[in-house]
């Protein structure tokens, strides 16, 4: 990839980044209000559930990538620190390739899933009865987004615990 085109797909992970975190902090408000709603003034929500769960998918998925070029994911690497420079490479190469392999697999699968509910006109069948693609698409969006991160992962070094990339500007 250029390094115009490496910029503009950095800035968008970090904007997704922002908008996952925003995207748990509404989630949290959400849930907040259903139970003050609920258990104050007896006056339960019909959408604080649904639209929190939808909150919580999509910040979920679309923070991914974002977590991977940070090295802020989790990772086990009780081993992995103790090999040297050049084991390091190949555990970091062999790791993200089954990263993006996975990736591929899992946004090919999700793709389909949330293809047939869209074409069908699935719906989650509660009160918002809102459709289910809504919902979905997060996986395949994701998946997406982290097995482009995977790719351009193999060409890089391996991380240390604290990337000093991370932090959000």
């Amino acid at each position: 990839m250029s390094d115009d085109l490496m910029k503009i797909f950095y800035f968008l992970l970090k904007a997704l980044a922002w908008l996952a975190a925003l995207l748990f902090v509404a989630a949290g408000c959400m849930l907040t209000y259903e139970v003050l709603a609920r258990y104050l003034f007896v006056a339960p929500t019909i959408w604080a559930a649904e639209l929190s769960q939808l909150c919580l998918i999509w910040g979920s998925m679309i923070a991914m990538p974002w977590l991977l070029k940070t090295g802020r994911h989790i990772s086990v690497d009780a081993v992995t620190e103790r090999l040297g420079s050049g084991a390091k490479r190949i555990c970091h190469v062999l790791a993200m390739a089954f990263v993006a392999v996975f990736s591929a697999w899992v946004a090919w699968k999700g793709g389909g899933i949330f293809w047939d509910s869209f074409v069908r006109g699935r719906t989650t069948g509660s009160m918002l009865d809102l459709p289910t693609w809504v919902a979905e698409l997060a996986i395949p969006v994701g998946f997406s987004l982290l097995l482009l991160q995977a790719l351009i992962e193999v060409g890089r070094p391996p991380k240390g615990p604290a990337s000093e990339e991370a932090v959000m500007e």
